[in-house]
């Protein structure tokens, strides 16, 4: 249960980082650690301590709180995280604002491929 826990506390860390636009190293500079560090907490290869995680809660602007929730969720609650990571992802914000920036008729179509490339019901 241990590593799950790291596993989600690294997971919340890479999205608020990512979705505040921030490199590791600039993290890694506002909390005093080597980027390194952040690479380990990112992927639950080291503990962060609860001083670690102020910090951290304090650059990214947001709660302690923030890097818990979800966590003790069932299957649901994980595939919620899941899609919330995707969303941070800079591929996807990009994928976003280029599908926006089209007019309403190509967007409909690019909608339309989409869909019939994943094999989804056009009425989806």
């Amino acid at each position: 249960m241990s590593d799950e826990i790291d596993e989600h506390l690294g997971r919340r860390l890479r999205r608020r980082r990512r979705l505040l636009g921030l490199t590791q190293h600039q993290l890694a500079d506002a909390c005093g650690v080597r980027f390194q560090q952040i690479q380990k907490y990112e992927c639950a290869a080291n503990r962060m301590s609860a001083a670690r995680i102020f910090q951290l809660a304090q650059a990214l602007e947001v709660p302690v709180a923030y890097f818990y929730e979800g966590l003790g969720t069932q299957a649901g609650g994980r595939r919620e995280e899941a899609q919330r990571e995707v969303f941070s992802r800079k591929e996807t914000r990009d994928l976003i604002r280029a599908y926006y920036s089209l007019s309403e008729r190509p967007r409909r179509r690019l909608l339309d491929l989409a869909r019939s490339l994943n094999g989804a019901d056009a009425e989806a």
